[in-house]
């Protein structure tokens, strides 16, 4: 092995980013429908009716892009296979991943379903970085059938650029010597961190690449942009120091949205879609031990416009029942009475460990909470042996997407990472 490989001071600093992963899955787990064919995964019409969630390369090839409709996607290429999400599948290929890249080094710090960060600055018995890094994408490749892009850099910031250059299977070194020739003449929305809006109004200010907002005055930036300007300027010029974290930190809030199929106007069905988002929502604090002292819900338009309207409750709790009556109390608080609404979200806030939080019963609850705590336990380990429908309130009965919520198999994001804490 070559100490020389491994710098002196500062760091090595990996990032894997799965290519195409909700498609890659469905290849490996099936080859002979999907290898090397056009796919593209789209989500259900209850919950991203008529939109590819992602595709293949070679659909990519073809045009069809995350975001297009199916329909357009259909147009541009006939052939194109359509498959239902399947998250179980997912989180799978997820743990699996992370696995590998754990043989290396504990520092392994998932950022979503399909990417982490990992430090192997003291993983030199292992090999040089790149020889790591080669080998957990082959290990990635063979083992589970999965295609992944690496980045190796002094730090997150340009480990993350790195595994961008390249896609599928690149393996890409960017050192802090590489940042003029290689990020200065690039436009600044292509660094992570750097998003949308912000790369707009740097452009209105006349900064339109890296390399014009690394050579940009610190003083002008912090009055634009505020404490957010020295950190675009260090960004720019590849400075980067946060901390590869191994342990996760404890979620700032958990929620759930569903955007409805249709607008829906009448209360009965606002009801049991938040009733449906308390009850998942509490369960995963319960999963977490966790109590909540804020309820914030989302309620969206049929013009897209949205509003959050949040309340402090009583006493923590991870009690459905509470959430859903704060939330029904919200709704009807601020919302007018038979005004459409087509996306609903409720969130639990200002979390605290249940063990931590004492508990706060008044005249009125103390005979009953008890009671349903007792409850609310024996229905979760129902659940937990049974599946998340094996016992229903009248109330969460129905056809909306909200129901969904309960089918692990259809119902995810790439960032939700709950299933991590659930890996044995």
């Amino acid at each position: 092995m070559n100490e020389n490989a491994y710098p002196r001071r500062g760091r090595v600093i990996l990032h894997i980013d799965m290519n195409a992963f909700y498609c890659s899955a469905h290849e490996a787990a099936e080859p002979e429908k999907y290898r090397g064919k056009p796919i593209a995964v789209a989500g259900s019409p209850e919950l991203r009716k008529g939109v590819v969630v992602t595709s293949s390369y070679p659909a990519r090839e073809r045009g069809v892009r995350t975001g297009m409709t199916v329909r357009e996607a259909k147009r541009l290429c006939p052939e194109l296979i359509l498959i239902a999400p399947d998250f179980d599948l997912y989180r799978s290929c997820s743990l699996a991943f992370l696995r590998i890249v754990r043989d290396y080094t504990p520092l392994v710090e998932p950022v979503s379903i399909d990417e982490c960060f990992a430090d192997i600055t003291g993983s030199k018995r292992f090999g040089t970085p790149l020889e790591i890094a080669s080998e957990i994408q082959r290990r990635i490749r063979g083992e589970l059938g999965l295609p992944c892009s690496i980045g190796v850099a002094p730090n997150k910031l340009l480990a993350k650029a790195a595994s961008d250059m390249k896609k599928p299977n690149g393996l890409t070194v960017l050192r802090l010597r590489d940042v003029p020739e290689v990020l200065w003449p690039r436009p600044c929305g292509v660094l992570s961190g750097i998003g949308a809006k912000t790369a707009a109004k740097l452009e209105r200010l006349g900064i339109r690449t890296l390399g014009e907002l690394a050579a940009a005055d610190e003083t002008f930036l912090r009055a634009h942009f505020g404490a957010a300007g020295p950190w675009l300027k260090l960004a720019a010029n590849g400075r980067d120091d946060s901390p590869v974290k191994a342990e996760r930190e404890q979620a700032k809030s958990v929620g759930h949205t569903v955007t409805l199929p249709e607008d829906a106007d009448d209360p009965e069905t606002v009801r049991r879609v938040l009733l449906n988002l308390a009850d998942q929502t509490t369960r995963r604090m319960r999963k977490k031990k966790l109590v909540a002292s804020t309820v914030q819900i989302t309620i969206r338009r049929p013009d897209m416009t949205t509003i959050t309207r949040a309340v402090t409750l009583p006493a923590p709790t991870d009690d459905p029942f509470a959430v859903h009556r704060a939330a029904c109390a919200l709704f009807e608080k601020h919302w007018p009475a038979g005004a459409p609404v087509r996306l609903l979200g409720v969130a639990c806030q200002n979390l605290r460990r249940k063990e931590d939080t004492p508990l706060q019963l008044d005249l009125f609850e103390y005979e009953k909470q008890p009671k349903r705590a007792l409850l609310t336990d024996a229905v979760d380990r129902i659940r937990d042996k049974f599946g998340e429908e094996a016992i229903l309130t009248a109330g969460m009965l129905g056809r909306d997407p909200s129901a969904l919520l309960r089918d692990r198999k259809r119902r995810g994001t790439s960032l939700q990472k709950d299933y991590l804490d659930e890996d044995g």
